[in-house]
């Protein structure tokens, strides 16, 4: 009969947000040290990738997000260092504006500040990178990489209760 588990890529969303030529960037406590990432985390159920970038957008950085456009979706493989760990992400980047930093929202952790960064100053670092689709990520929006949300569908038995059967 064979293994019937099925393999399934961990989903994750992640904000392309830039400003003036600098980068909205979260430096967040990992298992490898502090590192540098875009605003992102994973997908949770029930909610579309917009819905989700957004919130994490929020936890991350505790400002609004407003999407703009799809930069592009990724696929990577992560092997944890300390707990060998093999994980396959499938990111989804959304480029989009920020609104100001909501006065007395905490960030989540592991997040331990937010900083803005020239790609040539993330460029110069690629050891406090959390993973190579950092960079990835913003060199395809610098390039001019957009497609319009409209391709990121979230159908309506996402919001409905599974069925018992």
């Amino acid at each position: 009969m064979g293994d019937t588990t099925r393999w399934k890529p961990s989903v994750t969303v992640a904000a392309v947000i830039e400003q003036s030529g600098h980068y909205l960037l979260v430096e967040e406590m990992t298992a490898e040290g502090l590192k540098l990432n875009n605003p992102a985390g994973h997908l949770d159920p029930g909610e579309s990738l917009l819905e989700a970038v957004v919130r994490e957008v929020l936890e991350e950085t505790a400002r609004p997000f407003t999407p703009q456009a799809l930069v592009g979706s990724y696929l990577a493989r992560f092997r944890h260092v300390r707990s060998g760990e093999d994980i396959t992400y499938l990111r989804f980047a959304i480029c989009g504006t920020v609104g100001d930093a909501i006065a007395g929202r905490k960030l989540d952790a592991p997040v331990q500040r937010t900083l803005w960064m020239t790609a040539e100053e993330l460029r110069a670092c690629p050891e406090r990178h959390r993973s190579r689709l950092v960079m990835r990520c913003i060199d395809d929006h610098r390039a001019g990489q957009r497609a319009p949300l409209a391709l990121l569908h979230a159908d309506a038995s996402l919001y409905t209760e599974r069925d018992a059967g």
